[in-house]
C-alpha cells in the first residue's frame, strides 16, 4: 500500500514557479536569445508556464520546443519492453542560444544527461542552464540546477511525483512511500 504526503499544492506550485522565472528573467540580458526547452513530458508543460511568465516579466517573446529523451536513456530496457517514442518540438536553431531545460523533477541525474545528449543533436547552444521544480537529491551524476522551486529531503525509496493539469487533471506534488 502506499502512503502519500502531499509537499505543494496548486497556489505553491504557481508561486514556485513565478519565482523560477523571475530569477532567469534577471539573468537575460537584452540581446539574448533565450529558448526554454522542456522534457516530456512535465517538463514540456513546466517549460511552457515557465515561458508564458518569463514573457508577461521580461516582455520578452522566447523559443518554446519539447523534448523527448526516450532513445537516449540508459535503462531503456527497464523502462517498458516496448518504450513510446514522442515527437521532440523543436522548430528553431539552438546554436549559440541560451537553452534554459526544464524538468519535473532532479534525482540521480540521469535524464538531464540523457537531455543534453538529446539536444547537443540539435545544435550547438551557447549555454544551457538547467531549472527543475523539484530537486530531491540522491545525485549520481555531477548534475545541479540553476534553478530550483522547491529542495524536497527524500529517502532513496520515496517518489516525488509531480501531478499537472494538463496531464493529471490537478496541480500538486507528493511524497510516496511504502506503507509497510
Amino acid at each position: 500500500m502506499k502512503e502519500e504526503s502531499r509537499v505543494m499544492d496548486r497556489e505553491a506550485m504557481d508561486k514556485s514557479l513565478e519565482r523560477i522565472a523571475h530569477e532567469i528573467a534577471e539573468h537575460i540580458g537584452p540581446s539574448d536569445e533565450v529558448a526554454i526547452i522542456g522534457i516530456k513530458n512535465r517538463g514540456a508543460y513546466l517549460a511552457r508556464r515557465i515561458a508564458d511568465k518569463i514573457e508577461r516579466i521580461a516582455k520578452k517573446k522566447l523559443s518554446v520546443g519539447a523534448l523527448d529523451i526516450t532513445l537516449y536513456r540508459d535503462d531503456l530496457t527497464q523502462v517498458a519492453a516496448q518504450p513510446i517514442v514522442h515527437a521532440t518540438e523543436i522548430d528553431f536553431s539552438i546554436d549559440n542560444k541560451k537553452i534554459i531545460l526544464v524538468d519535473d523533477v532532479l534525482f540521480t541525474g540521469r535524464t538531464i544527461r540523457c537531455a543534453l545528449d538529446a539536444l547537443i543533436d540539435f545544435g550547438r547552444p551557447g549555454r544551457i542552464q538547467l531549472a527543475v521544480l523539484v530537486d530531491r537529491g540522491h545525485r549520481e551524476l555531477p548534475i545541479k540546477a540553476d534553478y530550483v522551486g522547491k529542495n524536497v529531503p527524500t529517502g532513496i525509496n520515496e517518489v516525488v511525483e509531480v501531478r499537472l493539469e494538463e496531464a493529471d487533471g490537478k496541480d500538486e506534488i507528493v511524497l510516496c512511500r511504502n506503507k509497510v
